[in-house]
């Protein structure tokens, strides 16, 4: 806010902005109408008596208000009380009331704003109950039937003031009920139904609070007998009512009524009372009011102690139970309520009636109707919550119902039986016999699986699995830790479910839930939390289960990193000198499992946190081996398993033991299933590191027993086994050489493959890896590859091929290294998924820029294939790839990414490419090079750049496939600051490399790119201009595609705006003739008529600087000598052919029409008789035998052709074809005949042509040839000016114009003629600026301009006779709105003057006249038009100008005053402020001068020193304050001089400037005076 503005909004009061704002009610726009109340609320806050004052007085004035804009300020009048009502004053109160209460009994017809008027009443009752009441009793007479609102505001007031309210009640109530009988309209029974329901419930809310109450001897019966008149009228005459909202408000006032009805007549209604209410149920759709009274009516019987419910209980329960089966919909809240209200009346029936309620329900659990069923368990579940104490004895019979719902399979069923658990686990149910099934079913629901996708979709009301289980997991974690009482039920009785297999789903809560229980009893001690294992059968052990269960730890809910915690939770039960250990290695594996770092080293972490403490001993392994057979359908925990079997057998000390399980898991083991002879042979290799001797013996004597034979490719296994711990080095390789080795067997084959991946593996992590030296590596490598290549490629993703591919992964790692590049070929074939890891490690060998170069430069073949498949895994491994080395770099120096630009120039065009993943691979493959990049320059890895990051919000505009959102989104990809300057070049080269890409929308996005890029960064490439111009040649030449060619068309435009010059000189050092492409760039160059314009006046000067050609002695006619073409000349007139044949090259060529025409005449007159090199002549002939004649490349015939383009391009079609037709083409290249061709080529007649583009063509070249001396030579001055004269009659303007410019052009081309010819140039200028047909006076221009360069060279005696009427003919235009049109009338003004020494008065009076405006203008906003009127005006020193001038001329003082009046009203700021400055420096020169004796009868400088002109802007204020000191002397020399007396206020003088005495800058004296302008002054 201004300064301006905080002063104005704190002079204006509250008052005056709320009726500002209540005045804008009247608007339609309801946000408009929104922040109009919320102004009103906010001033009210500040000022809330003002505002409602203002409310009230608005409202009283504008009566016919309509009433939504009423309403409006009602509200906010509402709002202002009930958040202000603590600072209200009784008579600001008693206003309100008054308007309001008028306000809403104004109508008898119900409309908004009464309803708020109303509101304003309760909102001001809150404090002032009194004063309402007051007022509306007036309007609440005995025997009149009240006003709809009087009974709305009683209810409403009874509600909101409470102890305030109710003692008038028992008055209204008597005057209200003979009004019952008077009201016939359905409106006025329902409000006073609303009535009667809201005084009941402020009667209860009193009497429950009668402590607080200001009366505390009222009583029930106070009111009782009021009530009950009342209700006799509602339920024997208004509830038999048709119309159904009244019958709703009668039953909703009947509920709080029964409170205060006398008991024995609640008693003797109860029979005919409830049936009828039952009744409505079916009649009313809406069934909630009926509940609610109901359940009210309930309530008060039972308060009462009835005897007749116990008649109307079977009834009640056949009506209610109905509607709870019923579902409630959610998205209707009346039916929620509904269902609370029904069950509130069964909880008010359970507390009387229990064994009844109980007989009715339970039997209705066994209904074969699904609805039935869940709506007894809802209202079982209401009583045991509502009902504990009556239901206290009936546990066990409640909980032996609940076996039937509890084998139900229905999910609706199950949810509601998880409900009634909860709520018997809160009540002590489930400690009871029969609790643990009730338990079994919990954790049944808990394991339930994943419902599988259907077809068919799931109704509204369907109930999924995987909801039910939700329930069951939140409400078992529930129980375990808020509902103390279940401690011992659960705690160890849960460990019963974490071994056996159907429980596998619910291990993930069943381990949360024991968790928590575990650690409750350690807060206990240390012995509660201890478990009591029984080996025959009570408990199984945990630790090996939730062993086995952490191997898959993100499988089910986390399960695994939930059985860790737990297992740590219970180390002290499965053994205490587990305590330290587990305590240290389990949080870290729970760490290292939740952040996903990597699950083959969480499971070894695993093993190694286990291995050296598990008690190596009969037990722990047989419970192990006895699980076994469990995970028959889980083998990667099975294969787990085997783990820890291997791993607590390498930890025993038995070695009996040791190979005695070995032997039976041998007997044992399902040999046909891959996974488990994977576990087996890990459990013996694991075994065998302390075991070694046992395990092998154990192997040869299974190897000759029966069971081997079955199984001959069990050995192989064992056999690679041993290998990994180094006992068989070569025999591996050995095996694997045989002849027809696992050629047909795929089970052998695969074994073989992931048996050389864990040899692999294992010699890698060992800790002596570095000294060992795998010297038949490359054998096994190519021994995978041939296994790679022998499989089908129709199925990319075989086993046998992804498990190779791992193989070699580790392969590769392991020294010594392989060759790079003859990996590479072995790998061409290799397209799987595992080749990221593979590429992962061949690149980690190689960390540096240089490993990532060769990396993809192998890689990049495949990026740009053509076939998609291969692309997309090409750049999805790049992605990877990339993101691996971002992760991996760690940069101590800063170094350069020296291959940065050749990377982005790979992957950027791919973010177009046809395939939508392919695109979001190369973004991501452009973000991880750009961070690379900021690493290598200093920043921290972490860092974050925001136009790096902006790459992933592009990432969404490449999913559509609409290519022109895709070249967009290119185009903003390329980020060419972030390219260091030294690979910009390297860049470019490889976009356009991609330019021949197959993919076409790669290569139109590689053309998008490198345009951006030439615009972005193209000016630091000057010195590389040649070799882009020669590169997109050549890609012109290799790339046959429309969109290439334009794009190269594009390009070279780039670099022409950027480096005309060099891409000028580059062009023409192609090779003559042209060939097509280098046409096509130099086409290019005609897009932009600018450009163009300095691209043509390049080539001109070529043509024009050097020598068209040079003299060459012919040998063989011995003295004889002949004219050879200079090559720059020829090639530059090649040029200008090319461009000007572009149709877009019109504008400039018109443009440049006259030194167009000059130069290519002159180049045709110089090429006549001129030869070709010898070079350029053999090169000619070769060309034009391949394929159709290329255009002639001939001196002469170059030069015809390229001016008989110029012609047609320059609007002269009629030219060109007019000399073709009379054969002056063919005469000028003619040696002999090119006079007469010159000859033909006349353009004279052309000026009387038809068209105006013929006319305005022939003018301007004209017009052009004037400029220039060569007129002279030719003679044909005189012949020109005669035909530029005749052309000033012309009808098209444009021709005038150019007339006159041609006709001024002699004072330059032929000066010495003007003084011959002066008289009648002078008399055409004039005649030019007298033009009539001329609105925007570009003719008088024109002639202006052109008459200021001859007046140079005339005589005066030619311009004496028109002096006086040029004079006057440009004054106007001193004040022209056109800068141009002041500046060329200022110069031409001071070139006249030169003209009025002597006797020349006439003249000078113009200058006098002038002479202000001259001034005026040195404020000028155009700076061109100060530089032209300072020398006039005298510079800087107006004001000695206008002393001087005053001084020799005083009686001229009131004409510059007056003239000066003028530019009070002037449209340029500058000049209107300057105005009044004049006015005041002539009134201080008059003042100093004391020039008062001035004749007349008076001056006009006071009046017009204070005139309302000098306040029309702000920026007259400071000239006119200034002049005001002035004015208050120079008024004080005329009174004294010219006896002039000071006028007196009514005089009758007034004041020019009213108000002037409030400006900040006011010049009155210090007393109160009397304004000589009329009015009276204050100090």
């Amino acid at each position: 806010c201004t300064e301006n503005t905080k002063i104005f909004a704190t002079c204006l009061s509250c008052s005056g902005l709320a009726t500002t704002l209540m005045d804008a009610t009247t608007d339609k726009d309801p946000l408009v109408q929104e922040q109009i109340y919320n102004a009103l609320c906010y001033l009210g806050e500040s000022e809330p008596e003002e505002i409602l004052n203002s409310c009230d007085e608005y409202l009283r004035q504008h009566d016919k208000l309509a009433y939504p804009h009423r309403v409006i300020i009602l509200k906010a009048m509402e709002t202002v009380v009930k958040n202000n009502i603590a600072l209200l004053d009784k008579s600001t109160a008693k206003v309100v009331i008054f308007l309001a209460s008028n306000e809403m009994t104004k109508s008898k017809v119900i409309r908004d704003w009464q309803q708020a008027a109303s509101n304003v009443l309760v909102a001001v009752g809150q404090r002032f109950i009194n004063k309402v009441m007051e007022e509306v009793l007036t309007k609440f007479q005995p025997g009149i039937l009240p006003h709809y609102f009087v009974m709305q505001t009683f209810a409403n007031l009874s509600v909101s003031n409470v102890f305030g309210m109710v003692p008038f009640l028992n008055s209204i109530l008597g005057t209200m009920l003979p009004m019952l009988g008077m009201a016939k309209q359905d409106h006025m029974k329902s409000v006073f139904c609303y009535a009667l329901q809201h005084f009941s419930e402020s009667i209860q809310e009193y009497l429950a609070n009668l402590d607080k109450a200001p009366d505390p001897t009222v009583r029930k019966d106070t009111f009782s007998n009021e009530i009950f008149s009342a209700y006799e009228v509602l339920f024997n005459s208004w509830l038999q009512h048709r119309e159904a909202k009244l019958r709703l408000a009668v039953v909703e006032a009947m509920g709080p009524m029964s409170y205060l009805m006398p008991s024995e007549k609640l008693e003797e209604q109860l029979p005919k009372l409830i049936p009828g209410i039952l009744a409505l149920y079916k009649k009313h759709t809406e069934a909630f009011y009926i509940s609610k009274s109901l359940c009210q009516i309930l309530e008060a019987s039972v308060n009462i102690g009835s005897r007749s419910l116990d008649v109307q209980l079977d009834s009640l329960l056949g009506t209610l139970h109905p509607q709870i089966c019923a579902p409630a919909d959610p998205s209707v809240p009346l039916t929620v309520k509904n269902h609370t209200e029904v069950l509130r009346c069964f909880t008010v029936l359970a507390c009387s009636f229990p064994d009844r309620v109980l007989a009715f329900l339970l039997p209705k659990l066994e209904s074969s109707n699904e609805r039935t069923r869940v709506g007894t368990l809802l209202i079982m579940r209401q009583i045991i919550n509502s009902a504990p104490s009556q239901m206290e004895i009936k546990k066990p019979f409640i909980l032996s119902s609940m076996k039937l719902p509890l084998q139900d399979s229905n999910n609706k069923v199950k949810r509601a039986v998880v409900q009634v658990i909860s709520a018997m686990a809160h009540h002590g149910y489930l400690e009871q016999p029969g609790g643990e099934a009730m338990m079994e079913f919990l954790v049944r629901q808990c394991a339930l699986p994943s419902d599988q996708p259907k077809k068919q979709p799931l109704d509204a009301d369907d109930l999924t699995s995987d909801s039910v289980q939700s329930i069951s997991v939140n409400t078992l974690f529930l129980l375990s830790t808020t509902v103390d009482r279940m401690n011992n039920v659960l705690w160890p009785y849960l460990l019963e479910f974490v071994t056996p297999i159907q429980f596998t789903n619910a291990l993930a809560p069943l381990c949360k839930s024991l968790m928590y229980l575990a650690m409750k009893k350690q807060e206990e001690g240390e012995n509660a939390s201890l478990i009591r294992y029984d080996l025959n059968g009570q408990y199984w052990p945990p630790p090996a289960d939730t062993g086995v269960v952490s191997s898959q730890p993100y499988v089910g809910d986390c399960r695994g990193t939930a059985a860790l915690r737990l297992l740590n939770v219970l180390h002290y039960s499965v053994h205490p000198t587990l305590d330290q250990l587990w305590n240290k290695k389990v949080p870290l594996l729970v760490e290292h499992i939740e952040g996903r770092k990597g699950l083959l080293l969480g499971r070894n972490s695993l093993l190694e946190s286990l291995s050296p403490n598990w008690i190596a001993c009969a037990w722990t392994l047989g419970s192990m081996c006895r699980q076994l057979n469990s995970y028959n359908g889980f083998p990667l925990e099975k294969n787990f398993l085997y783990k820890c079997i291997g791993t607590t057998l390498g930890a025993c000390a038995s070695k009996d033991l040791v190979q005695k399980q070995l032997q039976e898991l041998l007997e044992t083991a399902r040999y046909h299933e891959e996974a488990e002879r994977e576990g087996l042979a890990s459990c013996f290799g694991i075994c065998a590191i302390n075991h070694l001797e046992e395990t092998l013996a154990k192997l040869e004597d299974f190897v000759r027993s029966d069971v081997f034979k079955k199984s001959v490719g069990l050995f192989s296994i064992f056999k690679v086994r041993t290998l990994r711990l180094g006992v068989r080095g070569t025999g591996l390789l050995v095996f694997t050489s045989r002849p027809g080795f696992c050629s047909q067997d795929l089970a052998l084959k695969l074994c073989l493959i992931r048996s050389i991946c864990m040899i692999s593996q294992a010699i890698y992590k060992g800790v002596k890896c570095g000294d060992f030296i795998f010297s038949r590596k490359a054998e096994l490598v190519a021994q995978m590859v041939e296994f790679i290549k022998a499989e089908p490629l129709e199925t990319m993703r075989t086993p046998v091929r992804q498990r190779a591919m791992i193989t070699c992964t580790y392969l590769v790692s392991l020294p010594p290294c392989l060759p790079g590049l003859a990996l590479w070929d072995e790998m061409q074939c290799l397209h799987s998924l595992a080749l990221k890891d593979l590429l992962k490690r061949l690149l980690q060998r190689n960390l540096t820029p240089h490993g990532l170069q060769d990396m993809f430069a192998h890689l990049g073949p495949w990026i740009k294939s053509n076939k998609e498949h291969e692309r997309q895994r090409a750049v999805e491994v790049s992605a990877a790839l990339l993101d691996f080395y971002l992760s991996k770099l760690n940069v101590s120096t800063v170094i350069p990414f020296y291959n940065l630009g050749v990377l982005i120039a790979l992957f950027s065009p791919r973010c177009s490419d046809s395939l939508a993943s392919v695109r979001q691979h190369a973004v991501d493959c452009v973000y991880c090079l750009l961070y690379i990049q900021l690493c290598y320059e200093g920043f921290a890895r972490d860092h974050r750049d925001e136009m790096v990051e902006g790459l992933k919000a592009l990432k969404k505009g490449l999913e559509e496939p609409d290519f022109t959102v895709l070249f967009h989104t290119c185009n903003n990809i390329v980020i060419g600051k972030r390219v260091p300057p030294d690979q910009l070049m390297s860049l470019l080269l490889a976009m356009f490399e991609g330019l021949a890409d197959p993919d076409k929308n790669c290569s139109r996005a590689a053309t998008v790119m490198i345009n951006s890029l030439l615009k972005e960064r193209g000016g630091v490439l000057q010195e590389k201009v040649p070799d882009i111009m020669s590169i997109i040649h050549s890609k012109l030449e290799e790339v046959d595609e429309e969109h290439v060619r334009k794009a190269a068309q594009q390009t070279v435009y780039i670099l022409a705006s950027q480096h005309k010059s060099v891409v000028v000189s580059s062009l023409l050092g192609s090779s003559l003739p042209f060939d097509s492409h280098t046409c096509t760039m130099w086409r290019s160059l005609a897009t932009e008529p600018t450009l163009t314009s300095q691209i043509l006046e390049q080539l001109l000067e070529k043509v024009n600087r050097d020598i068209p050609y040079k003299e060459s002695k012919c040998f063989l006619l011995g003295s004889g000598s002949e004219r050879i073409a200079t090559p720059l000349p020829l090639a530059a007139t090649c040029a200008l052919y090319e461009i000007m044949s572009a149709p877009e090259s019109g504008a400039a060529v018109l443009g440049l029409y006259p030194p167009l025409f000059v130069t290519l005449l002159l180049r045709v007159s110089c090429t006549v008789g001129v030869q070709l090199p010898k070079n350029l002549q053999s090169r000619e002939r070769r060309s034009s035998s391949h394929g159709p004649a290329p255009r002639s490349l001939h001196p002469c015939s170059c030069a015809v052709e390229t001016l008989k383009v110029m012609l047609a391009r320059g609007g002269s079609e009629e030219v060109a074809r007019a000399v073709g037709n009379a054969g002056g083409w063919d005469l000028m290249v003619s040696p002999e005949r090119h006079h007469d061709g010159i000859a033909v080529l006349n353009l004279v007649p052309t000026l009387s042509g038809v068209f105006d583009s013929q006319r305005i063509t022939t003018t301007a070249f004209f017009a052009e040839l004037l400029n220039s001396n060569v007129v002279n030579d030719l003679i044909l001055l005189e012949t020109m000016m005669d035909n530029m004269t005749g052309r000033q009659k012309d009808t098209c303007l444009l021709v005038r114009m150019l007339a006159l410019r041609g006709l001024g052009n002699i004072a330059s081309g032929s000066p010495e003629k003007v003084r011959k010819h002066g008289a009648k140039l002078l008399a055409s200028m004039v005649n030019g600026m007298d033009d009539k047909d001329d609105p925007h006076n570009l003719v008088a221009l024109e002639a202006m301009s052109s008459l200021s360069k001859l007046l140079d060279h005339v005589e005066e005696r030619d311009i004496q006779s028109m002096l006086l009427h040029i004079a006057i003919r440009i004054r106007p235009f001193f004040d022209s709105e056109q800068p141009d049109l002041r500046q060329s009338s200022i110069v031409l003004f001071g070139k006249l003057t030169k003209f009025s020494e002597g006797n020349c008065e006439v003249f000078f009076e113009q200058i006098l006249n002038g002479l202000v405006t001259l001034l005026l203008h040195l404020q000028d906003p155009k700076p061109e038009v100060v530089k032209v009127s300072a020398p006039l005006a005298g510079g800087n020193r107006g004001g000695g100008v206008l002393r001087l001038g005053m001084q020799s001329y005083p009686e001229m003082l009131n004409r510059l005053i007056l003239t000066n009046l003028f530019y009070f009203k002037s449209n340029w700021v500058d000049i209107r402020a300057a105005a009044p400055m004049f006015i005041g420096k002539a009134a201080g020169v008059l003042l100093s001068t004391r020039l008062l004796g001035l004749r007349g009868g008076g001056c006009p400088l006071p009046r017009t020193l204070l005139s309302e002109e000098c306040f029309r802007s702000p920026f007259c204020w400071e000239g006119a304050a200034d002049n005001v000191q002035v004015f208050w002397s120079l008024l004080l020399v005329w009174s004294t001089s010219l006896r002039l007396a000071v006028p007196r206020s009514g005089d009758g003088h007034t004041c020019h400037v009213p108000g002037w005495c409030q400006h900040p800058r006011n010049f009155s004296p210090a007393v109160s005076h009397s304004c000589w302008l009329g009015a009276r002054c204050q100090p």
